[in-house]
């Protein structure tokens, strides 16, 4: 039976359709691609691997082309975005757009492919990609059995170990920080820097030049969050989403030594990440933040148009950032 003849339960549109059997039909992102041996335009080689068996979190792990055999390079665990609920670290745009990254930055990468919302709740997601990142720091020793990555093993520099993510995948990455800097990672590996870009964090009460009134409830920001997460303690502004909201964690606890906020002009969510750039600075945090706004660009241009200059210049910056150190 076709899709055009089940009954829909709800819709998020213009992201997703639930219909009442439980099945979830996207609406948008970008097709799956295979993993390459060598991709024709970077050289990047990239595989497709198995992080969890239960639960199942599988992802894509990239490695440049090198200069010398057996040489260190910073590892990258990156979280994609898509609000929480589609796209994927296998779909053509991703792929794109790690390839420029690895290739630039000379880093070995793993792009996580956590479970979305709505089969599984938010906070799910976020247990997804921290266990990613357990794994990928259990390959600084041997205590993690027989499932190991060669790459990992062989290329990576676990004093070099970076997190990072762009519109949802950068709220996860906050929310990893915050759980790093209260619990440790298997072989004591600490996170030198986390870049966030275009972070999607919102709130009830308007900032700088957000919409308020009836009109805010239906933007997607706003939209996403409550009807992927109804449950959530405060809804809208729960901490998970809020940074600033009452009883969030104090971002003096971030758990990495440096951070990269990226913002573009046009976005809806450039206030918020303004915001959290500053209040991360007013924190007490020991760290090193930076932001970069990009003018005359939308959400997650550097990756909806990778192919762009401002686009380059925007993945430049972020491979400086990981190469610095």
């Amino acid at each position: 039976m076709g899709s055009a003849a089940k009954e829909v339960a709800s819709e998020l549109l213009p992201f997703l359709r639930v219909y009442k059997d439980g099945s979830v039909e996207r609406l948008c992102g970008s097709p799956a691609v295979p993993s390459s041996p060598e991709d024709q335009e970077t050289g990047v080689s990239s595989k497709d691997i198995t992080v969890s068996e239960n639960p199942h979190i599988s992802a894509r792990v990239y490695l440049p082309k090198l200069s010398q055999p057996d040489q260190k390079l910073p590892v990258l665990v990156y979280t994609h975005g898509g609000g929480f609920c589609f796209e994927s670290a296998f779909s053509l745009m991703e792929t794109k757009f790690m390839n420029s990254l690895v290739s630039e930055a000379k880093i070995v990468a793993i792009s996580v492919e956590y479970r979305l919302a709505p089969e599984v709740s938010i906070p799910v997601v976020y247990e997804d990609c921290w266990i990613a990142l357990q794994w990928v720091a259990s390959h600084s020793a041997d205590d993690n059995g027989g499932n190991k990555e060669p790459w990992l093993g062989t290329y990576g520099d676990f004093e070099r170990v970076f997190i990072g993510g762009d519109s949802a995948g950068a709220n996860i990455t906050h929310n990893i920080l915050i759980r790093a800097g209260e619990e440790s990672l298997p072989g004591g590996v600490k996170i030198e820097g986390a870049f966030l870009t275009h972070p999607y964090f919102w709130g009830s009460k308007p900032i700088g030049s957000e919409i308020g009134g009836p009109e805010r409830e239906k933007l997607a920001p706003f939209a996403v969050w409550n009807y992927l997460y109804p449950t959530a303690t405060g809804g809208i502004d729960n901490p998970m989403i809020n940074i600033v909201a009452q009883g969030a964690p104090s971002l003096a606890q971030l758990g990495c030594s440096r951070l990269l906020v990226s913002v573009a002009e046009l976005d809806v969510l450039r206030d918020r990440g303004v915001l959290y750039y500053n209040a991360v600075k007013e924190s007490g945090w020991k760290g090193e933040v930076e932001l970069v706004e990009v003018e005359g660009e939308d959400h997650a241009f550097h990756i909806l148009k990778y192919e762009t200059q401002n686009a380059m210049k925007l993945i430049k910056r972020l491979a400086s950032f990981l190469l610095k150190f």
